[in-house]
């Protein structure tokens, strides 16, 4: 779908859809309990839905009760008596594969990964070296990861015991591990050997355990697990998310008058961060920005950017490469085609601000949700009416996106709503 965007302000009131991080991570943890858990207020992503698809082909009961609520039938809280051979379609969902591989493990038989997009060529090079070093049967080819989680009718193929991963690659092989090893016959350590990335994707993982009954303990070099610990059921709300609000706080940057409501001020997730950077930003002069922690809002911060007095570095970026684009290459010819100045380094972003971006050029939303909301919300304030390639992208994770672009006074051309 490629479509047209034309100068316009925007305003209005809206409220960002439920947070993707924290659905992800209530329905595994709902699903591995024993008993029967509601999940509220759940986005009907591309993204959630592949999680909700694996997690039935795992063997969990899904039952939709009305349009974003989900009762969840619980595999049982240990060795899990599923077909001989699960597959599990990841779409394009790197949190889903991540999150679910040790998840395969608990059952007794082989599961199969399949992606679409970049999802397959993304980094599992983590979780491969361990479990080679683990004994664990592990199997890329051709796109399609096979794994075998069973020793025995009642033995799984994880262990108790001490398990190292670098914490500068991607925390969702952290957040994996944390899903299943409380669930072994015994503790375990969690050993970061580098210094840990997206530290609050990591806090928003123990939150949601905490809430389903699970404990950790958090050490100087990582994490502390307690053994035959249980999921207990429960009743769940996920809260707004954080990382979509931030594209209306690009638009405000810009000049929009868009009112945000029903998100948590206290939220344990990372991307919170925004309402801090946001003035960073505000004040003239050159900023460097560190992304580490917060990789996700490099779009919506350098939309920011591109308008403000001075030049802005966004360092500590190099992960942003591995994304459903290579986001430091996208960003950057994205902010170009609309007339910007930016220019990618190895692990960093340079934008040079300017009064107002010119607009007119295209566009190519990579196949990247996060490109194509980026590019949006720059064109709305760009001086000339700017293409969009591949704007149907959002539906990866902000299905309602161009819904509400429209519903704040955007003016979109070639879009059919509904």
């Amino acid at each position: 779908m490629n479509l047209t965007i034309s100068p316009a302000h925007l305003s209005g009131t809206v409220t960002p859809p439920p947070s993707k991080s924290i659905a992800h991570r209530a329905l595994i943890a709902a699903a591995l309990s024993g008993g029967i858990s509601v999940v509220s207020n759940l986005a009907d992503s591309q993204d959630i839905r592949a999680t909700r698809r694996c997690l039935s082909a795992l063997g969990a009961g899904m039952e939709e009760l009305e349009a974003g609520k989900l009762r969840v039938h619980g595999l049982g809280n240990g060795v899990v008596a599923a077909p001989p051979y699960a597959a599990l379609d990841c779409g394009e969902s790197g949190s889903t594969l991540r999150f679910l591989i040790p998840v395969a493990l608990l059952v007794q038989g082989e599961a199969a990964f399949t992606g679409r997009g970049r999802l397959m060529e993304r980094p599992l090079t983590p979780y491969e070296n361990l479990f080679r070093e683990k004994g664990i049967s592990w199997k890329l080819e051709k796109g399609v990861l096979t794994v075998n989680g069973g020793r025995g009718y009642d033995r799984l193929a994880l262990d108790p015991g001490e398990y190292r991963l670098p914490g500068n690659v991607s925390s969702q092989f952290i957040t994996g591990l944390l899903f299943v090893l409380p669930l072994l016959e015994g503790d375990s350590g969690l050993i970061l050997t580098t210094p840990l990335e997206s530290r609050g994707y990591v806090e928003l993982t123990l939150d949601v355990l905490r809430q389903f009954g699970i404990q950790v303990e958090e050490g100087e070099k990582g994490f502390h697990v307690p053994g035959n610990q249980r999921y207990q059921s429960r009743e769940f709300t996920v809260e707004a998310d954080w990382s979509q609000a931030a594209f209306w706080y690009a638009a405000n940057f810009s000049g929009g008058q868009v009112q945000l409501q029903g998100l948590n001020m206290d939220s344990k997730q990372g991307d919170r961060e925004i309402a801090l950077d946001y003035w960073k930003l505000a004040r003239p002069g050159d900023v460097e920005l560190d992304v580490s922690q917060c990789p996700d809002l490099l779009p919506p911060l350098a939309a920011m950017a591109a308008v403000r007095a001075g030049k802005t570095v966004f360092s500590h970026a190099a992960r942003l490469r591995m994304k459903e684009s290579d986001r430091l290459s996208t960003v950057a010819a994205a902010l170009r085609a609309l007339g910007g100045r930016a220019e990618e380094g190895p692990d960093s972003l340079t934008v040079w601000g300017m009064d107002q971006l010119p607009g007119g050029g295209r566009v190519d939303c990579a196949n990247d949700h996060r490109i194509a909301m980026m590019a949006a919300v720059c064109a709305a304030y760009a001086r000339k009416p700017t293409e969009l390639l591949g704007a149907e992208c959002v539906k990866k994770s902000y299905p309602e996106f161009w819904d509400h672009f429209v519903q704040l006074g955007g003016e979109v051309h070639g879009l059919v709503l509904g």
